[in-house]
């Protein structure tokens, strides 16, 4: 008992040094030995439980996007007066965060942005860092998502060194520049002006200018190809853009891999891994990685070429 009260009061002293506001506590302000007596982490929720309308504070989500030092938050229609409320919350709960940006549109367009408004903070131009890269950016003008990080990291951990990998959309580089790290010649094609100016300066801000190149086109137009076959495509096409593995099937060695974005509804799955084997694909592994809409998520398809076309 004397060991468990030693316990105890080492955990309160360590309670102590947080910063105030870390915890809302239901009895008592430190623990004891009573099991009904514990700190309970605060939400974005219990912070605004006496500050907005009960049937409102229900629709705050404790969920947001975080790149850099940036918070990005979809705040719905009917929480518009309290939107800046609901910022100072998300501030106090994350001490890095110096912008705070509420998505107002989703991603469109030929350069997949979105529109933002600004709740605090003055730039969307941020340093995000992702399993030991870094990747500078501003989130208003080129399309990135942290949420996606432990999908790119599973299909970049699959290049070999050696390996001739071609990466379309290739966006601000993170699935190029992470196989360009493990030693593969990558050639990444991505067509928004923007993005393709941090692709660069992410290239060689990750140290992989020696065996990663890039050119500003259309992701689509296999003309400006380096080689006329690659061990590996990774093509994160964007939404409406499924004919892309058409088009870049035919640079696809035997036996090479490709992983393959696009977005469906789960019912859909069986016919479109039908129609793959009958391209020559393998389908090694599917999984969703992401809701983008009621009923439909983000699908990456691994694939491996077992004849040619």
């Amino acid at each position: 008992m004397e060991q468990d009260g030693i316990a105890l009061e080492k955990l309160n002293t360590r309670i102590r040094r947080l910063p105030s506001g870390t915890f809302a506590y239901l009895q008592e302000p430190l623990i004891t030995g009573n099991p009904r007596t514990y700190p309970v982490i605060m939400g974005l929720k219990d912070q605004l439980a006496c500050r907005m309308p009960a049937n409102l504070v229900s629709r705050v989500s404790d969920h947001f996007e975080v790149i850099g030092d940036v918070a990005v938050l979809s705040i719905p229609a009917e929480l518009e007066p309290y939107k800046h409320l609901i910022a100072q919350a998300v501030a106090s709960k994350r001490k890095n965060i110096a912008t705070i940006l509420n998505k107002k549109e989703k991603v469109t367009g030929e350069s997949r942005t979105a529109r933002y408004e600004v709740l605090q903070g003055d730039s969307s131009v941020t340093l995000h860092h992702e399993f030991g890269y870094a990747y500078r950016l501003d989130i208003s003008r080129t399309f990135f998502s942290s949420r996606l990080a432990n999908e790119r990291k599973r299909v970049t951990d699959q290049v070999r060194q050696g390996e001739k990998v071609c990466v379309p959309f290739a966006g601000v580089g993170p699935f190029a520049i992470p196989a360009a790290a493990r030693g593969a010649e990558v050639f990444a094609v991505e067509k928004n002006p923007e993005a393709f100016q941090y692709l660069l300066e992410n290239i060689a801000l990750n140290r992989v200018t020696g065996n990663c190149s890039a050119v500003q086109g259309d992701a689509l137009d296999t003309a400006h190809l380096p080689y006329t076959v690659f061990d590996r495509l990774i093509i994160p096409a964007p939404y409406g853009l499924d004919h892309a593995l058409e088009t870049f099937l035919p640079v696809l060695s035997e036996n090479g891999m490709v992983h393959f974005y696009t977005f469906k509804a789960k019912e859909q799955i069986p016919d479109l891994i039908r129609g793959f084997e009958q391209e020559g694909l393998m389908v090694r592994y599917s999984a969703p990685c992401g809701n983008v809409a009621r009923g439909v998520s983000r699908w990456v398809f691994d694939m491996a070429r077992t004849h040619g076309l």
